[in-house]
């Protein structure tokens, strides 16, 4: 019922318990920082609550039949024992440990061993335990981060209670628990009830250890930083205890992909606050500190050697059965080898018995690789190269089979070539296998090449993700070398997609892989690029908008905002600028930033810039019927202005609409105007011919702008913020400089982006007419700005 219980949406009824506690919880915390509450009272009210509502949750847990069916082993009711005993040793641990003097410290030091034995056994009875070689291999990835987290311990904590030798250890515990509780709460199965619980249990341990090494309670406030992880970890003690019992025999827990910034990210920023507060107060690193940074190299080399060797016996089986896939295999061709570079060497190969062609013992001219880069006759004569069904199971076996390691290692690869497009059918199936036999050349004996697209290949290696994009830039290097073919040389691009394989899905790794190639496209080839999710984001959200641009016109889905242009000296509206928006039902309002270099890819670029003339000039028709003395600016790309008939077409909209040439202004961006100024100098005057008015947008003070801005056929000239600012002692602003250009030119400048009182003092001090941005009106639909004007009655004639 709605009105029993209006908080359901925020909190499930399950957990309303634990929400009530920890909220009771903050607020004794906070009462103790400001002193409302004694700190030994709060740490034995909060461990106190911590401990009862757990230990009722894991009792009834034990005693109770479970809502779904219990594991048929019956364990888990001793872990429940056991782990219910362990939070009330630890709740009586923090009610004893700030009512006894150091000396008799001794009796709750050995209450938190108690902790530690009870939780230790029963987190061994829960069901669905994370496998032994998996721990360890997190043990391995864990090593790096716990000693930066050990380093920041070292520094920050008290010097004064603790012997170096104590305070080395407590470090060394404190990085140790820290991390393992971070690694549960983002690894691979970090929503099952067994990850929680085990969570839960390393920050109960977390709580222990800082009430024991910090100052007694009774000296000072520190000891309040126990009480958050020692309570919040005896709640997800008892919670995953809980859900890993109800879910064991309901469907068996499956992994999601590890959650890995958190891990890389936290652990170093705590890093980073602790050495800055380290070196804030005056004191410098000690031996103990450099000794504890240079530890942190050998983990992180036994990461790479482990990632590297792990499970390789697994991957080289995984590479046989995917060479046992209907692969179709294409012949020789003796009378038309393909010819190669001086630094390559002759390619030798050998048939087996089965027909398929293999690498000679050396690899160093291996044509084809035993596990199946393959192209067959029937490719040949469609024209289309390695992109067989064969080719994708194969690789998505070998993927499949590296998942199935108990500690998965390995990375994908995938090279797209370009440059092969304008190539006959043959010669683009010859230079792709010459890109086959130089990657063969460069990968390591037991990694799987294999088809996978039409222009390019699949590498799946064994090593980690580190030696994998060495891999990869090796590719690259020798991919690009030019190609000799049929008496001709040529020059291709590859871009490489790289993913790791990790546990996830084999279909998983083949898209991630695949979304890297694709950024690696967009940022302009030659390339090798690393999926992370970010990445994902950003490529998702590309592709959505590459999906549903095209069609946005005729949908109706695009629109026009118009922002005011005042004059600084009266602060009256002369004019305004139509900016488009995309209100796509799907993606949202997409702004041009985001929308333009989609249209330049996908060549639609001239299909918006029209359509916003079009409609712009509509509603300046609709204005100028209104009496009002406003120009309209509009921006177009050089690419549509430098078109033959522009200024013809521009003309017949004009013309439409009945509005007069001179209230209309064609805006163009300034840093693409070199690469084809004398088309872009005939084209602006060819508008100031008709009467239309021409501004370059995005001006630049620099002194190749500044040169050919006496060759451009402007009226106005528009600079962003960054001339209006400040600088260095005895040099006058930017905007002073272009101001004096302008005036000896005839131009009149437009101060833009002006989004501070500052910064439109400043333009109008040094003389800019005109000023448009948000500290002066922001961009609204043509009703808004209409009502706006409407404030003005000079706007009018």
């Amino acid at each position: 019922m709605l009105l029993a219980y209006p908080f359901r949406f925020l909190v499930p009824r399950r957990a309303v318990p634990e929400a009530a506690v920890a909220t009771a919880v903050a607020l004794l915390v906070l009462a103790g920082a400001a002193a409302v509450v004694p700190t030994p009272v709060v740490i034995a009210l909060a461990g106190g609550a911590g401990a009862t509502l757990a230990g009722v949750r894991l009792s009834r847990l034990a005693v109770h039949r479970p809502a779904a069916p219990p594991p048929a082993d019956s364990s888990w009711r001793v872990s429940a024992i056991l782990l219910d005993a362990a939070v009330v040793a630890a709740g009586w641990v923090a009610a004893v440990w700030p009512l006894v003097d150091t000396r008799h410290r001794a009796v709750a030091l050995l209450g938190s061993l108690i902790v530690v034995v009870l939780s230790v056994a029963g987190l061994r009875g829960l069901p669905a335990r994370t496998p032994a070689p998996a721990r360890l291999r997190g043990l391995v990835d864990a090593a790096g981060p716990t000693v930066g987290l050990t380093l920041a311990g070292w520094l920050l904590l008290p010097t004064a209670t603790l012997p170096a030798p104590a305070r080395l250890v407590a470090a060394l515990v404190l990085a140790g628990l820290g991390n393992a509780a971070l690694s549960a709460f983002t690894g691979r199965r970090r929503r099952s009830g067994d990850a929680i619980c085990r969570g839960g249990v390393l920050l109960t341990l977390v709580g222990l250890v800082l009430l024991t090494i910090l100052p007694s309670a009774s000296t000072g406030r520190a000891p309040l930083l126990a009480v958050p992880p020692l309570v919040l970890g005896m709640l997800l003690t008892a919670l995953g205890a809980t859900s890993a019992v109800a879910t064991s025999s309901v469907t068996p827990p499956t992994g999601t992909p590890a959650t890995t910034w958190p891990r890389a990210v936290l652990p170093a920023s705590v890093l980073l606050l602790a050495a800055g507060l380290h070196l804030g107060s005056g004191r410098t690193p000690d031996r103990t500190s450099l000794l504890v940074a240079l530890a942190a190299v050998p983990p992180l080399v036994l990461r790479e050697l482990l990632r590297g060797g792990a499970g390789a016996p697994e991957r080289h089986a995984a590479h046989r059965r995917a060479a046992d896939h209907p692969i179709r295999h294409r012949e020789p061709q003796p009378h038309r080898p393909a010819a190669t570079p001086e630094s390559w060497a002759p390619a030798t190969t050998s048939s087996g018995a089965d027909g398929v062609w293999r690498a000679d013992a050396s690899g160093a001219g291996a044509t084809w690789p035993d596990t199946g880069v393959a192209w067959s006759p029937a490719h040949r004569q469609s024209g289309a190269t390695g992109d067989g069904p064969g080719d994708r199971a194969a690789l998505l076996a070998a993927l499949a089979a590296i998942g199935d390691v108990p500690a998965p290692a390995g990375a994908l690869l995938l090279v797209e070539l370009h440059g092969t497009e304008g190539l006959g059918p043959v010669a683009r199936e010859d230079a792709l296998a010459e890109a086959v036999l130089r990657a063969r050349a460069v990968v390591a004996p037991g990694d799987l090449v294999t088809g996978c697209m039409g222009a390019g290949f699949a590498v799946v290696t064994g090593a980690g993700p580190v030696v994998a994009y060495a891999l990869g830039t090796r590719l690259l290097a020798t991919l690009t070398v030019p190609y000799q073919l049929a008496g001709s040389v040529l020059r291709v691009q590859a871009s490489i997609g790289l993913a790791e394989v990790s546990g996830a899905g084999p279909a998983d790794v083949l898209r991630q892989a695949e979304l890297a190639r694709r950024r690696a496209v967009q940022l302009g080839r030659d390339r090798v690029e690393w999926y992370d999710a970010f990445l994902e984001e950003q490529l998702v959200r590309r592709l959505d908008l590459e999906r549903e641009l095209p069609g946005a016109v005729a949908r109706g889905e695009l629109d026009l905002v118009y922002q005011p242009v005042l004059d600084l000296t009266d602060r009256q509206p002369v004019g305004a600028e139509a900016l488009l928006r995309w209100r796509s039902p799907v993606l949202g309002t997409v702004l041009p930033a985001e929308l333009l270099p989609v249209a330049e890819d996908l060549d639609l670029v001239g299909e918006l810039e029209w359509w916003v003339l079009d409609r712009a000039c509509r509603q300046l028709a609709a204005w100028v019927a209104g009496s009002r003395e406003l120009w309209m600016a509009v921006n177009v790309t050089t690419r549509e202005l430098t078109t033959p008939d522009f200024v013809q077409r521009a003309a017949a909209v004009l013309a439409a609409y009945g509005v007069p040439p001179e209230r209309l202004v064609v805006e163009v961006a300034e840093p693409r105007v070199a690469a084809d100024l004398s088309t872009v100098v005939a084209r602006l005057a060819g508008l100031r011919s008709l009467g239309v008015r021409t501004a370059l947008d995005d001006f630049r003070a620099e002194h190749a702008s500044l040169a050919q801005l006496r060759r451009l056929p402007i009226d106005l000239l528009k600079v962003g913020p960054e001339l209006v600012g400040a600088r260095p002692a005895g040099q006058p602003p930017l905007i002073d400089v272009v101001v004096n250009v302008g005036e000896r030119l005839g131009v009149e400048i437009v101060a833009e982006e002006l989004e501070s009182a500052t910064q439109v003092e400043g333009a109008q001090r040094a003389g800019c007419r005109y000023g448009q941005g948000f500290a002066l009106s922001r961009p609204a639909t043509a009703e808004r700005v209409e009502a706006y004007f409407e404030e003005f009655p000079s706007a009018y004639h």
